[in-house]
């Protein structure tokens, strides 16, 4: 389940550490991840956790325990509260943190963007679990919010979601099951070949003149033109809204 999982006291994670366990890191990254910290709180946490106030730093929020790791080969170093995880970057960036959870199974699971010390990570906390919310229930992906930035833009405000997609999709959500899944397949594929209706029709393994005429179709229903950029942006964000919709069920 996601949740702001920093509150309470937490045990010191280490290697081969659950997340999700009492670890006492916690009662040092609590104010820190809640974005609360006051400048003597940041200084303790540092001096208590034996990391630098200022460095290179980007939090992970899981969607459920898993076990974790609490070092990498690049000399990254992780402290754990509960399900979010605080990583001082080594070498490798993000690439070694994002590769070893994923190694350990551990997603779902959002990843910040770097920030510039401990001062910053209840920013890079609300910005890993918004990229949380752009994964697929069930999966066991592990995304860094500025590969999903759309997606996430869209997956923080379920309330503008909601109408984006009533606004752009309404006609194509009232069509039988059958058709609408057609019309969305044929416009998830179009976007994944660049906008190539010849490379679609490989794809889907018919005419060209098919595929044209099932895009053509979802203009008229959406009152998009995919060839207007504006409206293109639009229908891809209502896109994203439906995948959403439906992986919440």
């Amino acid at each position: 389940m996601r949740r702001d999982a920093w509150a309470g006291a937490q045990q010191r994670a280490r290697p081969e550490t659950s997340a999700g366990a009492q670890q006492p890191d916690g009662a040092l990254l609590g104010p820190l991840l809640a974005g609360s910290a006051q400048p003597h709180q940041v200084r303790r946490a540092a001096q208590g956790l034996g990391l630098p106030e200022r460095g290179r730093y980007a939090v992970v929020v899981l969607g459920t325990a898993a076990t974790v790791p609490d070092g990498d080969g690049d000399g990254a170093r992780w402290c754990w509260c509960g399900e979010v995880g605080v990583v001082l970057l080594g070498r490798g960036g993000l690439a070694g943190p994002v590769g070893s959870l994923g190694e350990a199974g551990a997603g779902p699971g959002g990843v910040s963007p770097v920030v510039g010390g401990l001062a910053e990570l209840g920013l890079a906390r609300r910005l890993a679990g918004a990229a949380l919310l752009t994964c697929g229930p069930g999966t066991h992906e592990i995304v860094t919010l500025d590969e999903r930035l759309p997606t996430a833009l869209v997956a923080s405000r379920p309330e503008l979601s909601a109408r984006l997609l009533a606004e752009v999709f309404g006609p194509l959500l009232v069509l039988e099951p059958a058709e609408r899944t057609l019309l969305v397949g044929t416009l998830e594929v179009w976007l994944e070949c660049g906008g190539s209706v010849g490379r679609a029709a490989v794809r889907l393994r018919c005419h060209r003149n098919t595929v044209f005429n099932r895009l053509r179709r979802l203009e008229r229903l959406t009152s998009r033109s995919l060839s207007h950029p504006r409206e293109l942006v639009e229908t891809v964000l209502a896109l994203d809204a439906l995948r959403l919709s439906a992986a919440r069920g």
